[in-house]
């Protein structure tokens, strides 16, 4: 089966791109409730600020119809285009696939998903941020 985006990356890759490239963007899809009580990436001093929008609305957990469309002209309102890299973060890899997908669809050209997303999965306790993903590896974040 063949993703409709550009590729999966690791979290450590995508913080090495979001370095090397100072024009590439990271846009968090996961819901408001999790920025807020969970934790949100920082990106490198020399990057792009981070960007957040829900691909899906709590508590519905409905698609934002607009999605594409808000993204984009975000994307463009901070300097970017439909050529700029967009790396999407959720909490597992799987809404980031999605957004990415749309994303593509909307006619940029360079987005990726990010494996493993914010927390990876759940460990043998059930916890997450341990096994894979954003926070295990090591990179940085903040807790409101």
């Amino acid at each position: 089966m063949s993703r409709s985006y550009k590729g999966d990356v690791s979290a450590e890759a995508c913080w090495s791109a979001l370095q090397s490239d100072p024009q590439s963007f990271l846009i968090d899809v996961r819901t408001s409730a999790e920025w807020n009580f969970v934790g949100f990436p920082m990106v490198p001093e020399n990057g792009q600020d981070a960007l957040f929008a829900e691909w899906q609305t709590y508590p519905t957990m409905a698609v934002d119809p607009r999605f594409a469309e808000r993204v984009g002209a975000a994307v463009r309102a901070a300097g970017g285009s439909e050529g700029s890299k967009l790396y999407f973060l959720c909490r597992s890899g799987a809404r980031s696939m999605s957004s990415a997908a749309a994303m593509t669809a909307a006619g940029f050209t360079d987005c990726f998903n990010v494996l493993d997303g914010f927390e990876g999965p759940p460990d043998a306790d059930g916890h997450r941020g341990q096994v894979a993903g954003w926070k295990a590896a090591g990179l940085p974040w903040r807790q409101k």
